[in-house]
């Protein structure tokens, strides 16, 4: 099975003519001709989920449509979109933010999709694709490290109720990599896909290991990559591979 992770940053692009004439004035181009090429990529790596982080749920900057319906529309996969910010923030009262959302883009057939949202931080959301033998979440954390430290917690509480192997995808903003995560994924028994800890933004020139694929027990990962070469964004993609193992598949019959 293939799951491929990338934070898109909503396809407005990277690179210095991004911030110009001012900074991330980026942000508030219209995205339309950019969709194409990252749809080739996706069509490319012909992937069984797909874990996106900063997408458009059809602001001005697409002209009002999904970009998750409309790579959905082309992969012929399902798709599952949710906003970033829960109801009662104030982010999700203004026009632009609230199309801002994550999704999840799956192939082949879906048990259950959940969004939760978590007790801290503007960003909350949580997405939970649970497919016959494992369950993938799809996180996008807190920019400060404290309100990270009690989103991770809170994560961990969510997913100690899965009865699945399941993987943990997203940007999980952690400046510190993989050190500052050691107490979440020690006391869930979770290991990384990356395993060399790869750098993964920003793209041009990578330096720290934003994004990470981590998983339970019982899932084998049989490939995985960085790609260096896609640029799209300010984030490189990341590409896994795994297996879920006989015997937990066994146990989640």
């Amino acid at each position: 099975m293939r799951l491929v992770l990338y934070n898109m940053r909503y396809g407005t692009g990277s690179g210095f003519k991004f911030h110009l004439p001012f900074p991330f004035v980026g942000f508030f181009r219209k995205t339309t001709r950019r969709l194409d090429p990252l749809i080739q990529f996706f069509r490319s790596q012909q992937a069984d989920v797909l874990g996106l982080v900063e997408i458009d749920s059809g602001s001005y900057r697409t002209g009002h449509r999904s970009q998750a319906d409309l790579i959905a529309q082309k992969l012929g996969k399902r798709p599952f979109c949710r906003s970033k910010y829960n109801r009662y923030s104030w982010w999700s009262r203004l026009p632009l933010m609230r199309q801002q959302a994550n999704a999840c883009l799956s192939g082949g057939p879906v048990v259950y999709e959940r969004s939760h949202f978590l007790h801290r931080g503007v960003k909350r959301l949580v997405m939970e694709l649970e497919l016959e033998n494992v369950v993938i979440f799809i996180v996008h954390l807190a920019v400060g490290r404290r309100c990270r430290t009690a989103q991770l917690a809170d994560l961990a509480q969510l997913v100690k109720g899965v009865n699945k192997p399941y993987l943990i995808a997203g940007d999980f903003n952690a400046f510190a990599g993989q050190l500052e995560l050691r107490d979440f994924m020690q006391a869930l028994g979770l290991a990384s896909a990356n395993r060399a800890d790869a750098p993964t933004f920003p793209s041009r020139a990578p330096r720290w290991q934003l994004d990470f694929i981590l998983h339970s027990p019982g899932i084998q990962v049989t490939h995985f990559e960085v790609a260096r070469h896609i640029r799209y964004s300010d984030h490189l993609p990341l590409i896994c591979d795994f297996e879920v193992q006989p015997a937990a598949r066994a146990a989640t019959a």
